[in-house]
């Protein structure tokens, strides 16, 4: 792929963007739609990308993607229809939406349902995707971007609200739990500065560990040692409820997916 486009410049995008500019894509490959003229400017200025209300670069990208918001969708794909080649990939970030509502605008076309999250500024985004009949044979072409973007997993449509819930939404789930816990730091006795800095650095080595393969209940129980401080700590996060309100968090974010 040589060339990208999207199709609204949000948080997202942005997010992805900053993710693939002068990495995966050189900043004059990088294509954007964005009806707010003032936020145009900013892209432009922040990373040097093409960005303008115009879709006169359809035809030129071979990777379009779409983040808008869920309202907005129908309509947007209302006004692509017929502008997009066979050959580009449609890729969307849309929660809730099934390809199947995207294939009626689009009946010819490759398509591929996209869950990233917002860590793919950093590079570290956990991807799920979906890929319609057309697009099986480019499994790989995806994998791979999204790869270079932090991890990618192809899942069947029917799990695509649940990745919602869970990855999608978890980055703000961590940021919670990083800002309880130096909460907690402070109150202890460290400096703000210093608490953020242990509990983000905590939870970003924790989360390493998992994806070296080890069971999070088998890590958990190498460091809790009898009668030791940890143990004392899990006694009383297991009493205020925290592993069922994180459960409860993505079952409810699940839900809401499937409601959009």
């Amino acid at each position: 792929m040589k060339k990208i486009g999207f199709i609204g410049g949000g948080a997202l995008a942005e997010s992805i963007i900053r993710g693939i500019s002068g990495k995966v894509f050189e900043a004059n490959d990088i294509f954007i739609s964005e009806i707010r003229p003032e936020r145009c400017a900013e892209l432009v200025e922040r990373y040097g990308v093409n960005a303008s209300p115009e879709t006169n670069f359809l035809d030129a990208v071979d990777l379009l993607i779409v983040a808008v918001k869920p309202k907005d969708a129908m309509k947007t794909f209302g006004e692509l229809k017929g502008k997009i080649p066979a050959s580009t990939l449609i890729t969307y970030t849309v929660a809730g939406l099934k390809i199947a509502n995207v294939e009626k605008f689009f009946p010819a076309n490759k398509i591929v349902r996209i869950m990233p999250n917002v860590a793919v500024s950093v590079g570290e985004s956990m991807t799920a995707y979906t890929l319609n009949e057309f697009a099986s044979r480019d499994g790989d072409t995806i994998k791979n971007f999204w790869s270079t973007l932090g991890r990618a997993v192809e899942v069947d449509e029917k799990l695509m609200d649940a990745v919602t819930g869970l990855s999608g939404s978890g980055p703000a789930y961590a940021f919670l739990m990083i800002d309880a816990l130096s909460d907690g730091g402070v109150a202890a006795g460290l400096s703000r500065s210093m608490a953020i800095e242990l509990a983000a650095q905590t939870l970003l080595g924790a989360a390493k560990m998992v994806l070296q393969g080890e069971h999070p209940d088998v890590l958990r129980d190498k460091v809790t040692s009898p009668a030791g401080t940890t143990i004392e700590g899990v006694r009383v996060m297991e009493r205020g409820g925290v592993r069922s309100a994180l459960i409860e968090a993505v079952l409810a974010a699940t839900e809401k997916s499937r409601s959009l």
